[in-house]
């Protein structure tokens, strides 16, 4: 109980309150702890991809392959490494978006005022709230005075509410005016008073919210399912095959040595070593591309799902607007009414605002203080204020009166609140109110929060008690919104053309809702609150939410229902908010988004991608990104799946034909450990094709590895096979030396991967456009292939540590001419292929 002699409060003595402290602990959420690079590095090496890289290179370690070994260990710490750096440089903007400063409260212990670190708060402090102040706990008011707080990061809500000293309800939920609990996390926007903490750290209503985050569980990666499954596919038929192949070799020819040999070339030709060091560069280039557009990747896993979103649930304050009251109508006696889009008003409506400001808290914090006073101008200029009147229970609104320096005798007296304690102020006639009546309906249907304004003189000689011993007379009614972001429209539209369903959740009033999301162009459905979602069981709000739109006076609990039941009809869903009251929704969708300007730690942490720059403009761009990087994931997975279909074909067809055998393990090492991942980090930097916000999201449950895919893979992987094939059979029918064949063979395979290169770098079926595509990295692996190509030709050492021969200037013609007839040929045949992938809907 609070201690008190007197009638002055004493507040818990320095005993109690270690004790308290000791016994529930800080009033603080704990927070997960910092991911260090070692940490990452773990993490990383768990994954069965990368773990599955780094075995193959300690396997030919272990029987002597140091060449290969090294070459394979090389690339599995680079993907390491980049991870690495990636995820560091990710945790360390979070840990700069953080408040690192404990809030600071003002208590009473041992009869005395104390700042104490808002931690060391415990149950039954008293807290000395005023203007500004943070609130560090749950309290019950014991006084209040003109109290005003601001708890949208709990609601939502962007509209300060009343605070009353009372009995303390049943049930303490934040929302709702004369209420007598301040809540963790709240900001007094006006007045003051004296609170008794009932409820810390995870008791508080921020700390059941965050409690709620645990029992959230986020799905696996799909993209890492299926690349796991498709490596174990590989892996058993690699092994398979290359078991085959010993025994065939050491059957046939009875040299087992060389059989083992040309095992390890055929298996490393067949198992996918580049498609984790694919994965991993993608996803971390991915995440460093959306960072450039101030979008940051928190997990890299929600690049692959952006690409199939259809539903972006957002909430209302602050990611759909701007979390600030804007005064956007007038109303004037006589009927005028004027909409103040552009920021200037008439005269007559100038002096309504000025009017306004001047019943405004001079330095306020109330969002419509500030909006009046960014309107009204300079209107306390000169004058001296010199009495203001709060708000009370049976008068809601605020009387301030001001003194000419002049010295005029007369006072000059302001109010504004809700217009029916206006229009009992102005003492109107029925009449008078029926039509102030007519006019707020008309505007609170806009949405628009409504506030009525008087003006009136008084005499010097002693002030009233109350604001009705003044004359009043009426001004006008003004109406204020939360200003929609300039961005939304653009970026609904976009969605839309996307085929991805924009829903707004917001805690706020239907009618308001319902105004916000015509101005944003979202569908026009009937707004559902949150009794109405209450009432529902799950399978009727699954049912509800296939056509719903818009939802208001939302609670937490039931946004996280309306993700649930999203994603029961199996739609891809990402979700926007900012505050506290958004957290367990953004981690139960499938993408959670936070804005990291207004964001609290809170949503941060629950998020998988933070919009640093508060726009909701940047979700389209984050959308088209995530759609780019998963499209150009699959051209590179499409190419390497076709080259290795001549690398395997030229690794078996010698043995199985009786001819010599073309390559050993190094050569397989070095195409598929250099020239694949390199030629493939060319795709990561392609641009986006024409179509990518025009067509539907991709289905979630399509493979990576369609059928039509992998038809074309293995089309041109075949056809690959049969030039390169067909030159070696050429150079070999004209007894060709074999160290030179093998150099034809293996500069022409080389030629035929950038012919493919070339046909996969774009969906679209123009030659044009496969060589006008700016890509700058592509023009760098190109010189860097023909560069280390030069030197595997040219350089003698280099040549004997590949057993190549001398190549003469009508040999490489040939190899180009090769190349460049496959492409001709797959670049014809591309338009046969689009038709088929658009008859399966292929993305």
């Amino acid at each position: 109980m609070v201690a008190s002699a007197g009638g002055v409060v004493k507040g818990l003595n320095r005993s109690e309150a270690a004790g308290r402290f000791k016994l529930h602990g800080p009033n603080e959420l704990p927070r997960p702890d910092r991911r260090t690079p070692f940490r990452i590095v773990l993490e990383v090496l768990r994954e069965p991809m990368l773990a599955l890289l780094l075995a193959a290179g300690l396997i030919y370690l272990m029987i002597g392959s140091l060449e290969e070994a090294l070459i394979l260990l090389a690339f599995a710490s680079l993907s390491v490494l980049i991870t690495v750096i990636q995820e560091a440089r990710t945790e360390r903007v979070l840990e700069a978006l953080r408040d690192l400063t404990s809030p600071r409260a003002l208590v009473i212990r041992d009869g005395v005022r104390q700042r104490i670190a808002g931690r060391e708060v415990v149950l039954g402090d008293i807290l000395l709230l005023g203007e500004g102040d943070r609130v560090a706990a749950d309290a019950h008011l014991i006084e209040a005075s003109d109290m005003l707080a601001d708890e949208s990061l709990l609601t939502g809500e962007s509209v300060a509410v009343r605070k009353l000293a009372m009995a303390a309800p049943a049930v303490a939920r934040p929302g709702g005016d004369d209420l007598p609990h301040v809540f963790a996390g709240s900001l007094i926007v006006r007045g003051s008073g004296v609170a008794e903490v009932v409820a810390t750290g995870l008791s508080s209503e921020i700390g059941k919210i965050g409690q709620s985050l645990r029992n959230v569980e986020t799905q696996a990666p799909r993209l890492q399912m299926q690349m796991r499954q498709l490596v174990r596919l590989f892996a058993v038929l690699g092994i398979a095959v290359s078991l085959g192949l010993v025994v065939l070799h050491g059957l046939l020819r009875g040299n087992w040595l060389e059989g083992a040999l040309a095992g390890i070339a055929l298996g490393m030709s067949m198992l996918p070593e580049e498609f984790p060091v694919v994965l991993t560069v993608f996803m971390a280039m991915g995440a460093w591309r959306m960072s450039q557009a101030r979008v940051l990747t928190r997990r890299a896993a929600a690049i692959e799902a952006l690409g199939s979103a259809t539903v972006l649930c957002t909430d209302k304050t602050g990611t759909l607007t701007e979390n600030r009251m804007k005064v956007v109508q007038v109303w004037m006696p006589g009927g005028q009414t004027w909409d103040l889009d552009g920021g200037t008003a008439p005269a007559r409506a100038s002096a309504l605002l000025k009017a306004g400001a001047l019943a405004s808290a001079p330095q306020g914090l109330d969002p419509m203080d500030r909006a009046f006073h960014e309107l009204g101008g300079d209107a306390a200029r000169h004058l001296t204020l010199v009495k203001s009147y709060g708000l009370r229970p049976d008068l809601l609104a605020v009387t301030q009166v001001w003194r000419s320096p002049s010295g005029h005798a007369k006072l000059k007296v302001v109010a504004k609140g809700a217009p029916e304690s206006i229009a009992r102020l102005c003492r109107m006639s029925k009449a008078e109110k029926a039509g102030i009546a007519a006019a707020v309906d008309g505007m609170a249907a806009r949405g628009l929060r409504v506030l009525g304004v008087a003006a009136g003189k008084h005499n010097r000689a002693p002030l009233p008690h109350s604001p009705l011993g003044y004359s009043f007379t009426f001004i006008g009614l003004v109406g204020l919104a939360d200003p929609l972001r300039s961005s939304v429209q653009d970026a609904v539209r976009a969605c839309r053309a996307a085929g991805i369903r924009v829903v707004m959740i917001t805690g706020d009033y239907p009618a308001t809702a319902r105004a916000i999301a015509a101005q944003a162009g979202i569908a026009d459905t009937p707004v559902l609150s949150g009794d109405e979602i209450a009432a529902l069981d799950d399978e009727g709000l699954r049912q509800t939410v296939k056509s719903a739109t818009v939802f208001a006076r939302v609670m937490p609990q039931q946004k996280l229902r309306i993700v649930n039941a999203l994603k029961s009809n199996g739609e891809i869903v990402a979700m926007t908010g900012d505050g506290v009251n958004d957290a367990p929704s953004l981690k139960a969708a499938h993408i959670g988004i936070a804005m990291g300007g207004r964001g609290t730690d809170v949503a941060r942490e629950a998020s998988a991608i933070v919009l640093l720059d508060d726009d909701f403009g940047s979700i389209v761009k984050a959308v088209t990104l995530g759609r780019r990087i998963y499209d150009n994931l699959r051209k590179a997975m499409g190419f390497i799946l076709a080259v290795h279909v001549p690398i395997a074909g030229l690794a078996l067809a010698p043995l199985l034909l009786g001819m010599p055998v073309l390559f050993s393990p190094i050569h397989i090492a070095f195409l598929e450990m250099v020239i694949d991942p390199v030629c493939s980090l060319a795709f990561e930097a392609e641009g986006e094709e024409g179509d990518t916000m025009a067509r539907p999201p991709r289905d979630p449950r399509e493979a990576l590895f369609t059928w039509p895919m992998i038809g074309w893979s293995v089309l041109q992987g075949g056809l690959a096979l049969a030039v390169v094939g067909g030159v070696y059979f050429y150079a070999n029918n004209r007894g060709m030396p074999e160290d030179e064949l093998r150099a034809l063979s293996f500069f022409t395979l080389v030629l035929t991967v950038i012919s493919l290169i070339f046909v996969d770098r774009t969906f679209s079926s123009s030659l044009v456009q496969v060589f006008t595509r700016g890509n700058r990295a592509l023009t760098l692996v190109l010189t860097a292939v023909f560069g280390i190509m030069s030197l595997a030709l040219l350089v003698p050492q280099v040549a004997d540590l590949f057993r190549f021969g001398p190549l003469h200037w009508d040999d490489l013609l040939t190899s180009a001419a090769a190349a460049a007839g496959l492409l001709l040929l797959l670049e014809t045949l591309k338009a046969s292929w689009r038709a088929v992938r658009r008859r399966s809907g292929a993305a």
